[in-house]
């Protein structure tokens, strides 16, 4: 390395529940040969996402400078997933959440602010550093602390030279983790494979014999309550509310419909309240037990909780504008944006395929996470949120192939309530 050195910091957090048990991992790269020179982890107990990343990236850069700690006119390039800590650590987001200044401060205090850059890339070019971070979270949940001699987070390092004179990477990430692109790779390989089969449809209604039944998910949002006539942001920051009368007919209506058609073989709900309800309605009516998944949860919109559009455009309106325009933004005061919900959900997914492969589950949850599922499915973009319409106790259904891909069959159906 050259006398002034360059480093490459890629950094990582997560918690599972958010907050939930949460860990942190980054890893030291040399940008010329791709090679990574040190790592850190740290299960870090009860989190945010938000927190846990910071606590990454201040780990990161401890790492780095201790490699040269003499070296006044040592330069670090930091690449992480996070779009919050990239745009709130380059000065162009304003640092509004009391848990995230602290260590905002902590990590400017570790080299000075021209000494490092900052740059967006996609979760899956963060492979390393979100392996470390797992692998932490894995130790805690065994109540041990992560020890670099158990770690594989290198097998899923490419280790490619990482130039630092390119522009930082720009845009939306892709959901490489979704299943549209799991099904667009499985048919690439077969077609790479076997061209003559090119002519047998693979998608949708078309899926081939052999693949079995579908894992079937039938979608319910929630019922009303109190905040859902007037269109104020309930997510799974605020207030938790119950259902109204309203909503508990809404409720009884779709056990009946459900009930009548004898499908349903199980029922998954988010852990909010209203969808509890929502859901304990329809188990008593066809007998099953309800299972809670945290990652059915609503989208926690922060600060904006219990406001109309129309408010949350007074007050936070720069906020707001940014957040329409851009996955990677959550909402004022710390929330979540919709790429985290759109990660944490296609998590829940893929555990509840796998769980359920060949069933028919009721999934009970908000507008959010159906949205992302149905827009997963299609392949659409991020953008597709804000075109979809989804009624309370409406009723979507999305169902899941064995090799990968889905099927779209319902959205937004509201004939039971009539």
């Amino acid at each position: 390395m050259p006398a002034s050195h360059q480093l490459v910091v890629e950094a990582d957090g997560g918690s599972r529940g958010n907050p939930g048990p949460a860990g942190y991992g980054a890893v030291v790269i040399d940008p010329e040969t791709g090679e990574p020179l040190a790592e850190a982890a740290e299960y870090i107990g009860v989190a945010t996402n938000n927190v846990a990343e910071y606590k990454g990236l201040i780990a990161g850069l401890r790492a780095a400078k201790a490699l040269f700690p003499s070296d006044a006119a040592l330069r670090v390039h930091v690449r992480m997933d996070s779009k919050l800590v990239v745009e709130q650590m380059s000065g162009r987001w304003k640092i509004k959440h009391p848990d995230m200044k602290p260590l905002a401060a902590e990590a400017a205090r570790v080299l000075p602010a021209a000494a490092v850059t900052y740059e967006w890339i996609p979760r899956a070019e963060n492979k390393h550093a979100d392996r470390l971070a797992n692998e932490a979270m894995d130790a805690g949940k065994r109540g041990e602390q992560w020890e670099p001699s158990s770690s594989t987070a290198a097998l899923d390092a490419a280790s490619p030279a990482v130039p630092l004179d390119l522009p930082p990477v720009t845009g939306p990430p892709g959901d490489a983790a979704a299943g549209a692109a799991k099904a667009r790779a499985a048919m690439a390989s077969r077609t790479t494979a076997a061209p003559a089969a090119a002519s047998t449809p693979r998608t949708g209604w078309g899926a081939a014999p052999d693949l079995g039944a579908p894992a079937t998910f039938v979608l319910l949002r929630h019922g009303e309550t109190v905040l859902t006539p007037e269109k104020r942001f309930s997510g799974s920051g605020g207030t938790d509310p119950e259902l109204s009368a309203v909503g508990r007919g809404q409720a009884e209506h779709a056990a009946r419909a459900f009930a009548d058609r004898g499908t349903i073989q199980e029922i998954v709900s988010s852990p909010l309240r209203r969808c509890r309800e929502t859901a304990a309605a329809v188990a008593g009516r066809l007998g099953l037990d309800v299972r809670i998944d945290d990652g059915l949860r609503e989208t926690d919109f922060g600060a904006w909780e219990g406001l109309t559009f129309a408010e949350v455009r007074e007050r936070y309106g720069s906020d707001l504008t940014a957040w329409l325009a851009s996955p990677d933004v959550a909402p004022t005061g710390g929330g979540e944006s919709f790429t985290e919900v759109a990660e944490r959900v296609s998590a829940a997914r893929d555990r509840l395929i796998a769980r359920h492969q060949g069933r028919t589950v009721l999934l009970v949850t908000h507008v959010t996470p159906i949205k992302t599922l149905v827009r997963l499915a299609l392949g659409a973009p991020p953008e597709s949120l804000f075109r979809m319409e989804l009624s309370a106790a409406s009723v979507s259904a999305v169902a899941y192939y064995a090799d990968g891909n889905a099927s779209v069959r319902l959205l937004n159906d509201t004939s039971h309530l009539r």
